[in-house]
């Protein structure tokens, strides 16, 4: 057997309410992510891209209150482009991959496409979670060397998502179309005007429709997909075994695993963030050098002294840490502007990042970082949202409401326009206040 046929039964397990429970949270997470996203040039452009469509899917955007239809195969795309766009939506440490924008998408469109019920679409991003994430979890550090996990990992899951609501398919060649059409290379990170690390997103979410919709029509994918002697792994993976996709078969869903992000910046800052807000009482009379340790992706991926503003400095561990010991507060969707790089440039200026075995030993478990200031070293071994130290269900919705606000829209449109994606009922069923 194939690996992917050996894989079918870990997607068989039960599914308990506390599992629905976890997925409707995250897509009420992705609703804001995606919102928001819409609103910001990049989400304007796509409207413009594409324009209005006939077809019985939603696609988030256009003007204030609104959304568009589409087919089910552009309303994937388009959707999986936005959630991405402020670097909020969830993300899996391990796997080093945001599953959200590539499954939630590709899952959304087909329930609308095929008239589906809502414990099949929860039951469908369960799934979804559970192949990207075993995938992403295995294809080790020489794929995300130089491929965009998220891209590449994100459209087997969004198939395996699919086909659960589509059901007359075929999972394992659904799996082999997916996986012949994975892309998305990094060099996009050194480009802060591209905006193809959304496009990878959307591109992850349509592929996941087409790879489930020409499987129930018959047409094959290769079967030996991950394991195969010019497979997945063999290509694009080096080093890493494919048989790693089926750890632990008997372990929960690992939709509990993933890490909801509070701030608005790469999650490879988060952890630094966390612990200069530990450190931010004392830098207000404090002189000198100013030390991040961390792990190496970190400084790979965010170590950036003199940003531009936007997206790059989402991406500038000097910029997050430098602000949050400056207010004693996180930076919030507002703060990457140019007026808050020129507010953190003198303490930008006084900031030097260092790898250490410290936090490159417990990576990819554990996204940790120290900040010393003032003499005094503040650490964080997770950040704030991990597993082990979550957000309350009240503080994701809260999330998601500000994220509505950034979009333009009120509360009370919020809170009905989440109501109506999640049912009645959902606070609840998460135990929230609305």
């Amino acid at each position: 057997m194939t690996i992917t046929e050996r894989l079918l039964p870990i997607l068989s397990r039960p599914i308990e309410a506390a599992d629905r429970r976890r997925a409707t949270l995250l897509y009420l997470d992705w609703i804001g992510c995606a919102t928001a996203g819409s609103a910001e040039p990049v989400g304007q452009k796509l409207n413009r891209s594409f324009g209005e469509q006939s077809g019985p899917c939603t696609r988030l955007g256009g003007a204030p209150h609104h959304a568009m239809s589409g087919h089910v195969q552009m309303a994937a795309f388009h959707n999986g482009c936005l959630g991405n766009v402020l670097e909020m939506d969830d993300v899996d440490r391990k796997a080093v991959l945001h599953a959200a924008p590539t499954v939630i998408p590709a899952a959304l469109a087909a329930l609308e496409h095929a008239g589906a019920d809502f414990q099949a679409f929860l039951d469908a991003i369960i799934i979804g979670y559970e192949v990207t994430l075993r995938i992403g979890r295995a294809v080790g550090a020489g794929h995300y060397a130089f491929w965009h996990n998220t891209a590449t990992c994100g459209p087997f899951g969004a198939a395996a998502a699919v086909c659960h609501i589509l059901q007359n398919t075929d999972i394992v060649a659904a799996l082999g179309l997916a996986g012949t059409q994975s892309a998305g290379l990094w060099q996009t990170r050194h480009e802060p005007e591209s905006d193809a690390k959304q496009v990878h997103a959307g591109h992850a979410a349509q592929v996941g429709v087409m790879s489930a919709m020409m499987s129930a029509q018959g047409i094959k994918g290769p079967r030996k997909i991950l394991e195969g002697e010019q497979g997945f792994f063999k290509a694009m993976c080096p080093g890493a075994n494919p048989e790693d996709v089926l750890r632990d078969p008997d372990g929960n869903w690992l939709i509990h695993e993933t890490s909801i992000k509070p701030y608005p910046a790469c999650r490879h800052s988060h952890a630094a963030i966390d612990a200069a807000l530990s450190a931010a009482p004392l830098v207000l009379h404090k002189d000198g050098i100013i030390l991040i340790e961390t792990y190496d992706d970190a400084l790979k991926f965010c170590d950036r002294s003199e940003p531009s503003a936007g997206r790059a400095a989402k991406f500038s561990l000097q910029h997050v840490v430098a602000y949050a010991l400056q207010y004693g507060v996180a930076p919030d969707l507002s703060d990457f502007a140019e007026t808050s790089l020129s507010s953190t440039k003198k303490l930008r200026r006084k900031i030097i990042l260092k790898s250490t075995d410290e936090f490159n030993h417990a990576y990819p478990a554990h996204y940790g970082a120290a900040v010393t200031v003032g003499g005094k070293r503040y650490v964080a071994k997770d950040a704030l949202g991990d597993p082990e130290h979550a957000l309350s269900n009240q503080a994701v919705f809260e999330k998601a409401i500000r994220l509505f606000r950034h979009a333009g829209q009120n509360r009370e449109h919020a809170v009905s326009f989440i109501t109506t994606a999640l049912g009645e009922g959902f606070e609840n069923r998460l135990g929230i206040k609305l």
